[in-house]
């Protein structure tokens, strides 16, 4: 008989994967299905990006590369880190994967040891603790609360770390709640990692979606010892709309560097050569894309957060970045719809697919129940519609 890992049985499929196939599912169908499930910009890769991925193609760019990036992506990283970040990295201190997902594993297979503890504040993006523990590691979750907007405090990291605590991870903008952490919340913080000798991860891939002038800074800029304690993760996805590209890269200490691209020379090797090419062209070229692409984001979100707020039984944070709503439906839970109990923000998303055709990620898949996240990365037109059907729903609720 076959049978599997005790590692895979242990281990979910990504929720907000699964939501999305569902949901396309149905409109593959013929079903009129409003997706909020999405974590994707809707727009399309800009004409440039593309045309370096065709161009790579034409000139027979199709061979394998050098396992961590061509030198040519990473002196282009490189030189992003210094304009937009003020960081002078080597190329051997950057390590180009099959997107930030794969950079955080490699990461986590280089640095864990079973028994590591890693700090994950909650809400969190949904695969950091399955990576955590498929690295035979511990994921340590504090819980944050929308009142005080989901956010990790010193004192509470502090007295979470223990002998065993090999970092804490900072999301900032977040996925799912868009919350993002003040230049002096990660000093902070930043503080409290190298007072304890431990690691910071910083994901950074939401760092250009941001409202409201908030200023986005990387823990890493602070000082060169805190630095020395931080690891930078992003990518191309979020701000160039090229989640299909599959590139992201890791930033930090030449040794681990050397570690992963180890380690991923025995999985993936290098990440696809015609993508890098683009990426090349999405960091050296005209950035106006990323500016043009906040104005219809911001107007997204104005609308959606003020329309869950009118909806009774629902409270929305207001985010500062990223392109998530993820709303308290606590008020929701308790309810019924026709004869189905919802006693929890899973069975609410459940029954919101089933009923009103609105595809949204349940809170428990970011460890945060009685929330739900509603990608706004769609058009205004879908907005409205979904905020139509989720108003009518509410209503009908016994």
């Amino acid at each position: 008989m076959l049978t599997l890992s005790s590692r895979v049985q242990a281990i979910k499929p990504s929720p907000t994967l699964a939501i999305t196939a569902k949901a396309k599912l149905l409109q593959s169908q013929g079903v009129d299905v409003v997706n909020f499930g999405a974590g994707e910009p809707d727009f399309d890769t800009p004409e440039n990006i593309k045309a370096a991925g065709i161009k790579a193609i034409e000139d027979g760019f199709t061979n394998y590369t050098a396992v961590p990036g061509i030198p040519q992506l990473r002196q282009a990283i490189a030189a992003k880190l210094k304009r937009e970040n003020n960081l002078d990295y080597a190329e051997n201190e950057i390590v180009v994967s099959c997107g930030g997902k794969h950079s955080f594993y490699n990461l986590a297979q280089a640095l864990l040891d079973p028994g590591d503890e890693v700090i994950i504040p909650a809400p969190y993006w949904v695969s950091y603790p399955p990576m955590v523990s498929l690295a035979g590691g511990v994921p340590v979750v504090l819980e944050t609360s929308q009142a005080d907007g989901f956010k990790l405090t010193p004192e509470r990291l502090q007295a979470a770390i223990t002998p065993k605590t090999r970092a804490v991870v900072i999301n900032s903008p977040s996925n799912p709640t868009g919350a993002a952490y003040s230049e002096a919340e990660l000093q902070a913080l930043a503080e409290v990692v190298v007072k304890n000798n431990i690691l910071l991860i910083s994901d950074e891939i939401y760092e250009h979606i941001i409202y409201d002038g908030f200023v986005q800074r990387s823990p890493a800029e602070f000082s060169p010892e805190i630095k020395k304690h931080c690891i930078i993760l992003n990518g191309v996805s979020k701000s160039y709309s090229m989640t299909g590209w599959r590139i992201g890269f890791t930033a930090g200490p030449a040794p681990l560097i050397a570690a992963m691209t180890k380690i991923q020379s025995q999985s993936t090797s290098n990440p696809t050569s015609i993508s890098q090419m683009a990426a090349i062209e999405a960091y050296n070229g005209p950035q106006d894309y990323v500016v043009n692409v906040l104005t219809d984001f911001a107007a997204r979100r104005a609308f959606i957060v003020k329309a869950l707020n009118d909806i009774p039984g629902i409270s929305c944070f207001n985010p500062q970045g990223a392109f998530y709503a993820f709303p308290d439906v606590g008020g929701l839970i308790g309810k019924s719809c026709n004869g189905k109990k919802i006693d929890s923000s899973l069975t609410l998303c459940e029954v919101l697919l089933d009923e009103a055709k609105i595809a949204a990620v349940p809170g428990e898949a970011f460890g945060a129940p009685g929330y739900m996240r509603l990608s706004y990365a769609t058009s205004m037109d879908n907005i409205v519609k979904g905020i139509k059907r989720l108003e009518e729903f509410v209503k009908g609720l016994s």
